[in-house]
């Protein structure tokens, strides 16, 4: 057993301590520093022990702490580190430092001296600084983001404002609109009836006066007469044109669907055709079946029918050819009309089944531009589509397509 004297333990001890302890006299002088003491401020052994401990610590402080010393001499009673007692350092470069110190008393040769125990507290102080930054950060987004909520609610409640607003504003003016539709609606079926009774006379008063006219009867009257007949048609054509109007806008078509043969039907329309044609005008029909029965509203059919054969002819030239055609696709009727007349031009084709629409080409020509908008309405309730091609004074082609069966 090696015996080691108390002297040499405590050396030991105190060299291999790792905080830094200084030792300082009644005066200030610094008698002894360990090796951790040493390596915090910079200096040697003998540079250490030929100072006062307030060479240690940054010179505006100095004074103070001369203060401090002097009443701890006074009221030695140790005191711990970690209560409130963060201090600065200041090296032999000149570089501070945070440190962290305890005092404790010690008597030595009859004297009281101080031990200062001292630890670099830097790396802590960083993070408690980074810690402190990213709380306030996180107070200031908190903050940020509170104001920014309550922008946002306020915002929030402006547009629900806005569009409460909006809306009744809405639903005050469908309001007018559904009334002023029904007023409409009422003034054309009032209208369209009124106008059918002297339309009704006068097309009787012609037929009479055909009737009972003499042999003296000049080619003039006949054209006159033919001419009145033509202008009725045409009166009825737009009175029935605006009744059919009126019915889709008040959801009044219901369709009636029965069992109807197609090829009665379409010759029935075919021979109606033929009073409006013009000099030398032709109907060339192909038809892929006599036998065919489908089940459709007779009516709708027939409307749409004479409305694309009728236009065909209005739009063609005299002396043109209308192709009218029919065959079975599958479970499909498929219908074309074909004409050689002034076609729709390429950039108006997109408005052609628009009410009121009357393509550039066709203003001299009467009409009111509701026909084909009337017959893509009818097609819809029948199941059915409409497709058409045409180009400038080429011609058109309008394809209607129709189910056999309704499902």
């Amino acid at each position: 057993m090696i015996l080691v004297s108390q002297e040499s333990a405590y050396k030991a001890i105190f060299e291999a301590c790792e905080e830094g302890i200084v030792v300082v006299d009644p005066e200030g002088h610094i008698i002894v520093a360990n090796r951790a003491a040493l390596r915090m401020f910079g200096y040697s052994s003998e540079e250490m022990t030929q100072m006062e401990i307030e060479r240690l610590i940054p010179e505006r402080f100095r004074q103070h702490h001369v203060h401090l010393r002097s009443g701890f001499h006074q009221d030695p009673i140790p005191r711990k580190m970690g209560r409130g007692r963060d201090l600065l350092g200041l090296k032999k470069d000149g570089t501070e430092f945070a440190l962290e110190a305890s005092l404790s008393s010690v008597e030595l040769a009859g004297q009281v001296h101080i031990a200062t125990f001292m630890i670099d507290i830097t790396a802590r102080k960083e993070m408690e600084s980074v810690l402190i930054k990213n709380e306030e950060q996180l107070a200031q987004y908190a903050s940020e983001l509170e104001q920014r909520v309550k922008r946002r609610t306020i915002e929030l409640e402006k547009e629900v404002e806005t569009r409460k607003k909006a809306e009744e504003e809405t639903n005050i003016a469908l309001k007018k609109e559904r009334e002023l539709n029904e007023l409409k609606s009422r003034f054309v079926t009032m209208a369209s009836h009124e106008f059918r009774t002297p339309l009704s006379t006068i097309l009787s008063s012609t037929a009479l006066i055909e009737r009972y006219s003499t042999v003296r009867e000049s080619d003039k009257e006949k054209r006159h007469l033919k001419k009145i007949k033509s202008a009725i048609a045409n009166l009825n054509g737009i009175l029935n044109d605006f009744l059919s109007l009126s019915k889709l806008e008040e959801g009044k078509i219901i369709p009636n669907f029965r069992s109807v043969p197609l090829h009665q039907l379409l010759q029935n329309v075919i021979d109606e055709m033929h009073p409006i044609k013009k000099k030398n005008q032709e109907i060339l029909t192909s038809l892929s079946t006599d036998t065919l029965e489908i089940v459709t509203d007779e009516h709708l059919l027939k409307n749409i029918l004479i409305n694309l054969i009728s236009n065909a002819l209005k739009y063609s030239r005299e002396s043109g050819t209308v192709h009218f055609r029919m065959e079975v696709e599958d479970d499909q009727v498929v219908i074309s009309v074909e004409d050689q007349g002034i076609g729709i031009p390429e950039e108006e084709q997109k408005h052609l089944f628009e009410r009121f629409f009357r393509a550039k080409n066709a203003l001299n020509i009467q009409g009111t531009g509701l026909g084909l908008n009337i017959v893509k309405n009818y097609t819809e309730i029948l199941g059915g589509s409409l497709h058409f091609e045409s180009a400038v004074d080429e011609g058109s082609t309008f394809t209607l397509k129709l189910p056999k069966r309704q499902k």
